[in-house]
């Protein structure tokens, strides 16, 4: 039977892990949540723990695992396989070696590792939609903002992997102070925690809610209150689409990709989010770059993390192609 690869999704809420076969079929799949308040060490106890537990389940099914990818949160430099930046998502998570601290435990086992992001555009090169074009960007909408590049079939990591921070751009050079230390970055206002804190000072200055039901308002709460044409989330809104739009014109006039893949929580809101955003961006781009660009969802759904993880095995790290890849 063919050969099985090990795909690890270390976010700030759950770590995703599965058995993935060469074409992307997902034999076994797990999801545990994310000891993120605890110290690095946790966080990768448990990661093994997901990682050995997956070994055992290729065993049972007498089937080989070729190798191990990993996708994180942070900047990961995919050469040495170490936490390069990290920000609160995933607290001392920084200078966490993933790479050397799975290989003491599985050196028989290839293993690689990289953004969380990138892994996620991996994914969709090589079994969803980016099949398609060469020449694409991702932007991940969750808890924070993500993003990754791949230019001629190639994800672009920069000189250490910290390249595609999409999440730090700045969208209003007078706006608050990041933790990154830029202001008015993207991530201030269209992360899904920022939209619930833009929609609480407008639910304030409504006052239609109570401050308990104010404090635990979330994005997804304000997109379902957009949908209703709620006027408070109407605002909010408005906001995080200018925002948005103002990041994403930005990004194309800067690497002129074929499509901005978008994908995140934020992003299940579907056409709803993104038409107005489509317009929103073209009056804000050049139009010979715009009408070269589609602005479309990520097309692999919730488990792309893990997908692109595994692909990490198939090719290299996305050093070549999966095509024609049988005896792997």
């Amino acid at each position: 039977m063919s050969g099985l690869a090990v795909g690890v999704d270390i976010g700030g809420t759950r770590i995703r892990t599965a058995l993935v076969e060469r074409s992307g079929r997902i034999v076994k799949h797990q999801s545990v949540p994310t000891p993120a308040a605890l110290q690095r060490h946790e966080v990768m106890q448990a990661v093994l723990r997901s990682i050995s537990w997956m070994i055992a389940q290729a065993e049972e099914l007498g089937r080989e695992v070729k190798g191990i990818g990993i996708g994180s949160a942070g900047q990961i430099n995919a050469d040495t396989g170490i936490v390069e930046f990290a920000v609160d998502t995933l607290p001392n998570w920084q200078g966490t070696p993933i790479r050397p601290l799975v290989r003491e435990l599985y050196e028989h086992i290839p293993v690689w590792v990289d953004n969380d992001v990138n892994a996620l555009a991996l994914a969709e090169k090589v079994y969803g939609k980016g099949q398609e074009y060469s020449h694409f960007v991702c932007l991940a909408l969750g808890t924070g903002i993500g993003g990754a590049i791949v230019e001629s079939g190639r994800p672009v990591r920069g000189c250490f992997g910290g390249a595609g921070e999409f999440g730090h751009l700045s969208v209003n050079f007078e706006g608050p102070r990041c933790s990154c230390g830029n202001y008015g970055c993207l991530e201030l206002y269209a992360s899904g925690t920022s939209m619930a804190r833009l929609a609480r000072v407008e639910l304030e200055k409504a006052g239609r809610l109570g401050q308990a039901e104010i404090d635990r308002y979330s994005a997804h709460e304000l997109l379902r209150d957009w949908a209703a044409g709620e006027e408070p989330a109407s605002i909010a809104m408005t906001t995080v689409i200018q925002a948005l739009a103002t990041g994403i014109a930005s990004i194309i006039h800067i690497f002129n990709p074929q499509v901005v893949f978008i994908g995140g929580g934020v992003a299940d809101a579907g056409e709803a989010l993104l038409t107005p955003l489509r317009e929103e961006t073209h009056e804000r781009t050049s139009p010979k770059m715009s009408e070269a660009c589609e602005i479309l969802p990520i097309s692999l759904g919730s488990r792309a993390g893990v997908m692109g993880a595994a692909a990490q095995v198939w090719t290299e790290g996305g050093s070549k192609s999966i095509v024609n890849m049988d005896g792997v």
